[in-house]
């Protein structure tokens, strides 16, 4: 269904990785609203639409804000927005240099920084665990003085749980920092931000997808994550919507979130939020500017009749974009790495897809390529996608599914060159 407007069709500009995975679902989102969509990315080549792109300078923000503020003197843009994490900054900055409606550059810091939004948090009487923050160029001095644990250790700047490890004492946390500092070092990272060492929050957790437009906050899905979450590392596996929550602890999280992005200053674009609920109250993990990660997006397109993207696209360009309400329960398998090795094959796809209630199987590793477990991996093998009358056949499917799985792996020998 394409969506026009009774005026012009809007013009948008995407500032996307040269590498981002979204950018196709957005490049089709655009035409099915009718929204003329140009793709601002890094590198020598832009990502050209039907609509053209623009080329930015990976090397200087100054010169990617000029080319971006150059187009919109041009030919106009009803909105700047980002399509993954790596751009939020500079889409926020580009937007309220234009006159296009954005954050504020106190909001972008805690929408991009762990460590801005939790001192903000520390500051304003919000639920957060507290915690220190340490030069990772000094992670080998072992556990620093006035840790409370258990603890949680995790780099500032990286995502999807990477290098996040759960410590019981001083010992545990020593060898954590030493494992964080060697991965920031084979990314050549080490140096560029801090590595926090947080207080270990207890309860259940969740996550919150939404959209803010003037300052109303409209959410998507909350998404269970069943099980306990209670380390040593932090994979995320499984994502259910709608959670197994009461009416009133749901409000509860949905005011707590409005409340939050009132005191940020939140008031426009996409939010995730990670959070965690005990006897205490609901307490924020995480909170970023953009929509979920990896394909999890289909889960809200299962549950709302429409695509995340086109329902970020809408809410930025301020076209209208009704949203369906499923009365069943949909989820996600992100299929965890137990083993590292040389991917040989795939195992038991078909009678994956054959169980009861799965709507897909997505494997996306290829042979040859490399797993590498949490908390030094960074990419899932494949998706399973379930959908039910209840969150608890939804979570029975997809781990049945899962349980036909066998990923058959090599050992992975690395090769050293004599000098």
């Amino acid at each position: 269904m394409t969506l026009l407007s009774t005026e012009k069709n809007p013009r948008a500009l995407l500032i996307a990785p040269d590498r981002s995975y979204r950018t196709g679902a957005f490049v089709l989102a655009a035409h099915k609203l009718g929204i003329e969509l140009v793709v601002a990315s890094f590198g020598e080549a832009c990502l050209a639409s039907r609509s053209g792109g623009l080329a930015l300078n990976r090397e200087s923000g100054a010169e990617a804000l000029d080319t971006i503020s150059r187009a919109v003197a041009e030919n106009p843009f009803a909105a700047i927005l980002a399509s993954d994490d790596e751009t939020v900054a500079l889409a926020g900055v580009a937007a309220e240099r234009n006159g296009l409606p954005g954050n504020s550059a106190d909001a972008i810091k805690a929408l991009t920084s762990k460590i801005h939004f939790r001192r903000f948090c520390q500051s304003n009487d919000t639920r957060g665990p507290g915690f220190i923050a340490l030069d990772s160029k000094n992670l080998d001095r072992g556990a620093p003085p006035g840790v409370h644990y258990p603890c949680v250790a995790k780099p500032a700047m990286l995502s999807a749980s990477r290098g996040v490890i759960r410590c019981d004492n001083p010992g545990e946390l020593s060898r954590a920092l030493k494992r964080i500092r060697s991965l920031l070092y084979s990314e050549g990272k080490l140096g560029e931000e801090a590595v926090l060492v947080e207080d270990y929050i207890d309860g259940l957790e969740y996550a919150v997808d939404g959209l803010l437009k003037r300052g109303r906050l409209q959410v998507l899905a909350i998404f269970e994550k069943p099980g306990p979450m209670a380390g040593p590392f932090f994979e995320e596996t499984i994502y259910l919507t709608p959670p197994r929550l009461s009416h009133k602890v749901t409000g509860q999280v949905i005011s707590a979130l409005e409340n939050l992005c009132r005191k940020l200053g939140i008031c426009e674009g996409a939010l995730h939020a990670e959070l965690r609920i005990n006897s205490s109250g609901v307490w924020f993990l995480e909170i970023a500017g953009r929509t979920v990660g990896g394909r999890c997006g289909r889960v809200l397109e299962f549950q709302t009749g429409r695509s995340l993207e086109e329902l970020v696209l809408a809410n930025a360009t301020r076209l209208p974009a009704a949203v369906g309400e499923s009365t069943g329960s949909s989820g996600v398998m992100m299929i965890p790495v137990a083993k590292g090795g040389v991917l040989r094959r795939v195992e038991g796809i078909s009678a994956a897809r054959r169980v009861p209630g799965i709507v897909d199987v997505e494997i996306d590793v290829r042979e040859g390529q490399i797993l590498v477990p949490w908390p030094e991996g960074c990419a899932y093998p494949g998706f399973i996608f379930a959908r039910a009358g209840t969150v608890a056949d939804v979570e029975r499917a997809l781990r049945a599914a899962h349980r036909c799985l066998n990923f058959v792996l090599a050992p992975h020998l690395p090769a050293t060159i004599a000098p």
